[in-house]
């Protein structure tokens, strides 16, 4: 079993920043995609950003810009660097992981909230 743990949710002013953190534990095959969703109150969950273990990144449109997905090979561990944040930014952000199997895991999700 596949093991995910975010970090860095809270609460931030419009035009701030925030670091989110997602380790990755457990019985950890070859990991093909990680990235970042995010679900609002009343919407459906969406993509923000995704990284392929070669490095390859994607990002929704309403980020690209402010937001940067990184990636630590060597400890498991995805990033989200997200500058610049807007309201509408206020969501659970949720970390996934697909292996090269496509096993999907999912973390519990964090909480990013920007209000002034």
């Amino acid at each position: 079993q596949v093991q995910l743990v975010e970090s860095g949710g809270g609460l931030v002013q419009p035009g701030g920043s925030l670091r989110l953190s997602c380790a990755a534990s457990g019985s950890i095959r070859s990991i093909n995609v990680m990235g970042w969703y995010r679900q609002a109150p009343g919407k459906e969950r969406e993509l923000v950003a995704t990284i392929r273990s070669i490095g390859r990144t994607n990002y929704a449109d309403s980020v690209k810009g402010r937001f940067t997905i990184s990636r630590d090979n060597a400890n498991n561990t995805v990033y989200l660097q997200m500058n610049s944040l807007k309201a509408e930014d206020t969501a659970v952000y949720y970390c996934n992981l697909v292996d090269a199997w496509a096993n999907d895991y999912w973390g519990q999700g964090t909480q990013v909230t920007v209000s002034s």
